[in-house]
């Protein structure tokens, strides 16, 4: 890693500033009299050529101030940047936001990504929990109609998902309390992922193959906790606000990160990238995300816990030249307060 004096430090931390601000190149007469560094002009000049040399900032041409390059905008961001306290304000409009959702682990998502693309004039993203970090609390089994049964999977998490079963031939209600009583001592308590590896391995079973009842209970949980589609699914908010980007100006550069959005998937990638991660909080910036449509902007990003499973991540989309030390509080106080609403949901 590049080790910089404090004076380098300085003269990058007020070029990325100033950048940050006005999204204009940067010189070094504006440096020196808005950042008060009590050294010449001149010598900023200086700096700035060294931080160029040392592939931090870039010059578009010889007589335009300097930007900061991603290099070098990764450099302020792990070791140089100070972040700010989130204001009184925003915790409390944070907090009145999430007062009614409880329970409701669908509208959590919304109102935490509405939040996140209000308070920051971004773009807000959730990504729904992953069904295979959380435990089973409960299955029920309910039959809806001749052929079709309604599987009610209840996590510890809070999650609650709905499958319908496809069934053969006449099942009575009856039958399907028996079946769920015997599911729900077989796989109470495990992790998804393991769930789907313990109905297998009972279906092999010599038990279930000479008893209907095992047979038929497995066949229907097989079906019931097949991967869910919304697994991969993410909320987003306030595509909009990126049109206040100058630098999102140019048609083609916006149709190209728009469409990104078009494509869930996409973001879904790039979310994907920060569940492992260590620490309350994640930056990505575009070109380190290697997907080129999503080159010219950022991802903030925290995850969301319940107890000590981390279950997904929220964060804020905008340009390369966000006002990351304002909004790094704001997605990590959203982050905690989603993670406590998880904690208090039975």
């Amino acid at each position: 890693m590049i080790k910089l004096s404090e004076r380098d430090q300085k003269v990058l931390e007020a070029v990325i500033t100033d950048y940050i601000q006005s999204g204009d190149p940067v010189g070094s007469r504006t440096i020196s009299k808005r950042f008060g560094l009590k050294v010449s002009s001149a010598t900023i000049r200086n700096v700035m050529a060294d931080l160029e040399e040392l592939g931090l900032l870039y010059q578009p041409h010889t007589s335009a101030g300097r930007f900061p390059t991603k290099e070098g905008l990764r450099l302020y961001l792990d070791s140089i940047m100070q972040i700010k306290e989130l204001a009184q304000e925003e915790r409390a409009l944070i907090s009145k936001a999430y007062e009614h959702t409880v329970g409701d682990l669908s509208v959590m998502m919304r109102h935490a990504c509405r939040i996140l693309s209000h308070v920051c004039n971004q773009v807000g993203v959730v990504l729904w929990p992953r069904l295979a970090s959380t435990r089973l609390k409960h299955i029920e089994l309910i039959r809806l109609r001749p052929g079709q049964i309604l599987s009610i999977l209840i996590f510890k998490s809070g999650l609650v998902q709905h499958n319908l079963v496809a069934w053969e031939g006449e099942i009575t209600q009856e039958e399907l309390d028996k079946y769920a009583r015997y599911l729900n001592d077989l796989l109470h308590d495990l992790p998804i992922a393991e769930v789907r590896r313990r109905i297998l391995e009972e279906m092999e079973d010599e038990k279930a193959l000479f008893d209907e009842l095992f047979t038929r209970a497995l066949q229907i949980s097989k079906q019931a906790f097949q991967p869910d589609p919304m697994e991969s699914d993410v909320f987003i908010e306030g595509q909009i606000n990126l049109l206040n980007s100058p630098e999102f100006a140019d048609v083609e550069r916006m149709r190209h990160v728009l469409a990104a959005f078009e494509d869930k998937s996409r973001i879904v990638r790039l979310l994907d990238m920060t569940l492992d991660a260590s620490g309350s909080f994640q930056i990505i910036l575009g070109p380190e995300s290697e997907l080129a449509d999503l080159a010219d902007i950022s991802l903030i990003a925290a995850p969301y816990r319940r107890s000590d499973t981390s279950l997904g991540v929220l964060g804020v989309i905008g340009p390369l030249r966000m006002d990351y030390s304002r909004i790094i509080p704001v997605v990590e106080f959203t982050a905690r307060l989603l993670s406590q609403q998880l904690e208090s949901t039975d």
